[in-house]
């Protein structure tokens, strides 16, 4: 017994799969979260490590290069990209598309650990952390309190309310931007230093020798034993003031007696501010198996939580951006589209099939289909995102094809004169094989995207799967469902003119005959014209494939869409103190607000996070990001685009000295460039001179906008050549000059004071007044070996000098990436003019370029695609062998 005749003799089998299936399919639907996009981050790994006070080249030479060594040799590395900033090296590892992630993060880590002998001393611990490039912060809000100091707020965040916001399900990341810590600053006078003879080494030893408790051990009698203890930390500020650093006789010398012993806040490196107030600037990021809606809707219930329990400090969070919003908007959009799919589908059924009756048994297998995939969607672990929708849209209209073919040969058995079960059972077997093939087309297409890699498969897995599922679906309904109604409800129906319904419907069929005819005459004309036909089809498909060269189709990874809201990256000079880039931060978002009539939100991070993996990690402190939201439609009345640069030029005439980098935050919130071109070589010069050239090459080609270059950052600095000979006849060391001045210019902090059960720092450096410029570095003192004071002129040379900001290599080589951002084109456009422009003038020989960023992916997606669109076409191709003969044999026969 076939399956079709099952289901006409036996429905109740088949009956309870569709139940099972369709109540399976609402329960799992239910059940599946939403997303924008699938989850196609690469697998990639960083490795951050903190060294205060060191330059670049330091950082390059003392950390990158030690854990390139360490790293490189890994298993299924691709790429080893390595950063170096002030104070701090990022190591960037890219892994195959087959790697682990999970197991890379344990080897890298046990790597490092039996490699940290490698590293300075005063370098910090390296973390290693796996990262998203594409993952921006779920929510970006800024938290103020009213009824309490900026001090004690940021205590409580520290304290309380990030432990708090961390527990939410589905948090990764809590990101802090600005507030102001509670910090006992110790500014010591360097010249009242000098006249006791005492050097900052001593003070940072004598503060942390007297701020320690000692357990002694236990007094015990015959009848007890009690515990001794030794409190000797430091109890409040004035025990700190009295410190006495130097006893003669009765005489005594305190540390405030040289030094300003205060209770201010730590140096501020970053301030967070939403629409002109200052708060604390919170960026919360989701886990990458974590729904970002779910995430967003959990942490925002949190934060009201905790308004409520902290009511009496005035606390209250404020939402600057939240990516959950324009999701949930995509997805709705996505659903009333599928809804007006199946509507339409309906109407256009009703007029080929002429009753509702004919109608409803092909329209039964799109709901059959679609809500038993989503018992699929479930087990896979898939979500409801703009890709599964997106499938669901589209297989609508093959939904029905199957259930046409049988029903429409259905229909032609009972104008023969069977009867409904004999006509339905006769109908199917004969176009089966034609019905398993329309199927199989449409499968061996889109699966064998699920076999490529790459992120292009990352993407389209989902889509892919969700077709393949709901299109096999499809061909079990027209198996089953379709005979089995048929053979129930199906009718013959011959129109009657003088009912106007079907007066209508018999219009409709006049003028699908003429528009038959007009075909029917267009392929005798073909057929007897091969030749011209065939010339004809060839120049579509070259033309075709020609809109793309000739830029009249652009090439883009993934489209932005107009979310009505952008960023300004602000750059400074080099030198600009974070005083200066605040205040003129300050002035630019207050013309910012003054646009009321166009923007709600200005959501501004002063020294926060910038451009490029590095320093999103580190910040810099001549730089800022201001986040701007337009109030809502108002890009329908004036393109996000067109505003945001009307903005950008405003500033740039107002603020003359101020780089200004514009980025549209489209569908997918990314600040990547989307041009990404990395230029290696042994030759650093002429490594620099190619990318520069390239730079300007690019700077004038049409769309390219802001081509810059993430090493050519020039930074002041002050050189010390030590003169190792005079050091020797002075009897001072290269260790106790480097560590007093980098306790003189950065701080030390070993030590902390114990209040009320809170441990703040305790920061001894010169006061701001001796730490001014290249002549008070020169003037700094030191105690040699006989305990007499020398200064740091008398054994070095002293000068200032221009050297690298940040320092980059690629694979062990020095690199350097030229970044590139498009307006009014597509990035490909842009690429494939740079692509020119190498081809006429090639970089030298010793100069190595690759791709990457958008770029690099769009260019193997469409390898991939194309390797999958060719396997598709081969496996169509031998189906259709099969299948056409097969239904023209059926057509013949009948």
């Amino acid at each position: 017994m076939t399956l079709t005749e099952l289901a006409i003799k036996r429905p109740s089998f088949i009956i309870v799969i569709f139940t099972i299936l369709v109540g399976g399919g609402i329960i799992s639907y239910k059940q599946l979260s939403y997303e924008l996009m699938p989850d196609f981050s690469a697998p990639l790994l960083t490795i951050t490590t903190a060294y205060p006070g060191a330059s670049p080249s330091t950082v390059e030479s003392q950390v990158s290069k030690p854990l390139e060594d360490v790293l490189s040799g890994m298993e299924n590395v691709d790429e080893v990209t390595s950063f170096s900033f002030d104070n701090a090296s990022f190591v960037l590892l890219e892994f195959k598309a087959s790697a682990n992630i999970d197991d890379a993060l344990e080897d890298a880590q046990r790597k490092i650990n039996n490699n940290l002998s490698k590293l300075p001393e005063d370098a910090l611990n390296p973390v290693v952390a796996k990262i998203e490039p594409n993952a921006t912060p779920v929510l970006q809000l800024s938290a103020v309190a009213s009824k309490i100091t900026d001090a004690e707020l940021m205590r409580l965040m520290d304290e309380q309310l990030l432990p708090q916001i961390k527990q939410v399900k589905g948090v990764a990341e809590v990101q802090v931007i600005g507030g102001e810590r509670r910090a006992f600053r110790v500014n010591v006078d360097k010249d009242k230093m000098r006249k006791l003879g005492l050097s900052l080494a001593q003070i940072n030893q004598a503060v942390a020798m007297s701020n320690l408790d000692f357990p002694t051990g236990k007094v015990k009698s015959s009848t007890e034993q009690i515990t001794v203890r030794l409190t000797g930390k430091y109890q409040s500020i004035e025990d700190l003031r009295n410190l006495v650093l130097v006893s003669k006789g009765t005489s005594s010398i305190k540390l405030g007696d040289l030094a300003e012993v205060v209770d201010a806040s730590d140096d501020q490196v970053t301030i967070s501010r939403l629409n002109g107030v200052n708060g604390i600037g919170l960026r919360i990021k989701k886990q990458s198996d974590a729904n970002a809606v779910d995430v967003a809707k959990l942490t925002k219930q949190k934060f009201k939580d905790l308004e409520e329990k902290y009511a009496k400090e005035g606390l209250q969070f404020t939402i600057a951006t939240d990516t959950s919003i324009p999701t949930i908007e995509s997805v709705d959009a996505v659903i009333h589209d599928l809804e007006l799919a199946v509507l339409l589908v309906a109407l256009v059924m009703l007029l080929f099939l002429h009753t509702i009756r004919n109608a409803f048994i092909v329209l039964v297998s799109i709901p059959a289909s679609l809500i038993s995939t989503f018992v699929a969607m479930y087990l896979l672990g898939y979500t409801l995102n703009l890709m599964t929708l997106l499938a669901m849209s589209l297989v609508i209209g093959i939904l029905v094809d199957d259930s046409i073919v049988v029903l429409e040969n259905i229909y032609r058995h009972l104008q023969m004169g069977k009867k409904r079960r004999q006509a339905a059972l006769d109908g199917r077997n004969e176009i089966g094989f034609t019905a398993l093939a329309i199927t199989l087309v449409d499968v061996v297409v889109f699966s064998p995207v699920v076999f490529i890699e790459g992120t292009i498969s990352d993407i389209l897995h989902q889509f892919s799967i969700v077709v393949v599922v709901s299109t096999l679906m499809s061909l079990f309904v027209c198996f089953t469902l379709t005979p089995w109604l048929a053979s129930r409800f199906a009718k013959e129906v011959k129109l009657n003119p003088k009912k106007p319904f079907q007066a209508v419907l018999l219009w409709f069929e006049r003028r699908i005959t003429i528009f038959t005819d007009s075909y029917v005459k267009i392929v005798g004309w073909a057929l007897r014209h091969k030749i011209s036909m065939g010339l004809i089809i060839i120049g579509i498909f070259v033309a075709s494939f020609s809109t793309m060269g000739l830029g009249i189709v652009g090439q883009e990874f993934v489209s932005q869409g107009d979310q009505g809201k952008f960023m300004l990256k602000l750059k400074y000079d080099k030198s600009a103190t974070f005083a200066e880039n605040n205040l003129t931060t300050m002035k630019i978002e207050q013309l910012l607000l003054a646009q009321k009539d166009m923007i709600d939100i200005v959501f501004s991070n002063v020294g926060g996070p910038s451009a490029g993996l590095g320093a999103a990690a580190f910040g810099a402190e001549n730089r800022s990001e201001v986040t701007i939201m337009m109030k809502k439609g108002k890009q329908k009345e004036i393109p996000t685009i067109e505003y945001m640069n009307a903005i950008r030029t405003k500033i740039e005439n107002e603020f003359p000295g101020v780089e200004v980098k514009a980025l549209n935050m489209g569908l997918i919130d990314s600040e990547q460039a989307p041009i990404e071109i990395f230029i290696s070589s042994n030759d650093k010069e002429l490594m620099m001179k190619e990318a520069q050239r390239l730079k300007h090459a690019i700077k004038a080609m049409k769309g390219a906008k802001d081509p810059s270059l993430s090493t050519e950052d020039i930074t002041p600095e002050v050189k010390i050549a030590l003169d190792r000979e005079k050091m020797g006849q002075l009897g001072v060391n290269v260790a106790a000059v480097g560590m007093q001045l980098q306790g003189a210019l950065s701080g030390n902090d070993d030590s902390q004071i114990d209040l009320a059960g809170s441990e703040y720092d305790i920061r001894v450096m010169l006061d701001a007044a001796n730490r001014k410029d290249i002549q008070d570095v020169a003037e700094m003192s030191f105690t040699n070996n006989e305990g007499k004071q020398v200064r740091l002129a008398d054994f070095a040379n002293i000068s200032v000098d221009n050297a690298a900001g940040t320092l980059e290599r690629k694979n062990r080589i020095a690199n350097t990436t030229l970044r590139c951002y498009v307006l009014g084109t597509a990035p490909g456009t842009v690429a494939t003019a740079i692509e020119d422009y190498l081809k006429k003038e090639p970089l030298d020989p010793g100069v190595r370029l690759t791709w990457g960023g958008e770029i690099k992916r769009q260019k193997e997606s469409f390898g991939a695609l194309g390797t999958a669109m060719g396997i598709g076409v081969i496996l169509v191709y031998l189906i259709t062998l099969r299948a056409v003969p097969s239904a023209v044999n059926s057509k013949l026969n009948s």
